[in-house]
């Protein structure tokens, strides 16, 4: 069964996060009619096209639940881990694809390495971007799984980093 969006429902789309259903069209391409959610990405105002057949492939998804929140938040918490001392190239293909994967529990985990890996040495300019998208990523769809503001999920989010 694949998910069903309507207008105005929040959806998460890999890598760019949050976005808002605007539309639901029909279109023609190539002689082939196909339908397509319109999707407008909060953080950028982008509008992505995604086929309704396509949800699943693409990683289109719902908006986490409460109970998912709290495992989030378990796992930014979690010290007992090891960041492996891999060339900063490898870790930075292993986080990308983590983030592009579109799984929040991913993007908590790239959060919760750099931002430890920010303790003990300094960030490269990628790392520090790829940081700071995981966190965008993560306070807006926290922020709308919670119904309360971003600022209140990235001072969480501080907390919990003490940064």
């Amino acid at each position: 069964m694949a998910l069903q969006f309507k207008p105005g429902d929040k959806a998460v789309y890999p890598a760019h996060g949050v976005g808002e259903v605007k539309a639901i069209e029909t279109r023609e391409i190539s002689g082939n009619k196909q339908t397509f959610y319109i999707l407008k990405i909060l953080d950028n105002g982008m509008t992505i096209m995604v086929p309704t057949h396509n949800v699943k492939s693409v990683g289109l998804r719902e908006i986490i639940g409460e109970e998912q929140v709290e495992e989030v938040y378990e796992i930014m918490q979690e010290r007992d881990i090891t960041v492996d001392n891999q060339t900063w190239n490898r870790r930075y293909r292993e986080y990308m694809d983590k983030i592009k994967s579109g799984s929040v529990y991913e993007i908590a985990e790239v959060l919760r390495d750099l931002s430890l890996l920010k303790f003990e040495k300094e960030l490269s300019f990628g790392e520090r971007k790829m940081l700071d998208t995981a966190r965008s990523l993560l306070v807006k769809e926290l922020a709308i799984a919670q119904g309360i503001g971003e600022e209140d999920v990235l001072k969480e989010i501080q907390k919990i980093f003490k940064s």
